[in-house]
């Protein structure tokens, strides 16, 4: 018995993998190719897409939104999980990346159910607000340039539902938000989001530390 998160070795994280994730032939040819990338670090791990993909069908969620695609790992995840009549919007603006994950999407049947927007995410988001998309979104994900989370989670609950479900990944950083000596402005910025969200009493949340640390928030407000 632990009354603490458990540490996983090597050993217990390969058990982990073996007992919890069916990670498709498809995801593994992706995370493959993904790995010959300089920045591969930035794909999501297999037990936290799949934990995204449970996420999805446990809140019913139709309508979302993803910022930040890279080569599409997550998107599928998510996509994967959504019914029939079900959208993915994705927010990105590498070409380059996105190419890979546009390939992937039609390897996966999927291209239909997903939307790219190939420029900043900002813009994006703020396009989507401005088409009167406010309160329409069931399910958001963020994993994209850290500098702008304060911005994103400011406009990604205006676009959530009342009771919508936002994801905002890498907030434990490889553990260098906890190292009081580490002023590199990629973990500053996310104790600056992190001490945003802690001290916000609009939402409901709780920081899940399966891959670099999952942030779910829940919008309790119109």
């Amino acid at each position: 018995m632990s009354n603490r998160t458990l540490s996983l070795d090597d050993r217990t994280y390969e058990y982990l993998l073996s007992v919890s994730v069916d990670e498709t032939d498809l995801l593994r040819e992706l995370r493959a190719e993904t790995a010959g990338d300089k920045f591969s670090v930035m794909q999501i791990s297999p037990e936290q897409g799949q934990f995204m993909a449970l996420l999805v069908k446990l809140t019913g969620a139709k309508r979302v939104l993803e910022i930040g695609t890279f080569t599409g790992y997550s998107s599928i995840c998510i996509a994967s999980a959504l019914p029939d009549d079900g959208e993915l919007v994705c927010c990105d603006d590498s070409d380059e990346w996105t190419s890979m994950a546009r390939k992937y999407w039609k390897k996966a049947g999927l291209q239909d159910k997903i939307k790219l927007r190939l420029q900043a995410a900002s813009i994006t988001l703020q396009q989507l607000l401005d088409d009167s998309l406010a309160g329409t979104f069931d399910f958001i994900f963020v994993d994209a340039d850290k500098q702008n989370y304060p911005l994103y989670y400011e406009q990604s609950l205006r676009l959530l539902r009342r009771g919508g479900l936002l994801a905002v990944d890498n907030t434990l950083w490889s553990g260098s938000v906890a190292d009081p000596e580490n002023m590199q402005p990629g973990t500053r910025a996310i104790r600056r989001f992190n001490e945003m969200v802690k001290n916000d009493n609009r939402v409901t949340k709780s920081l899940v530390p399966i891959g670099d640390g999952l942030t779910l928030i829940v919008k309790d407000f119109e």
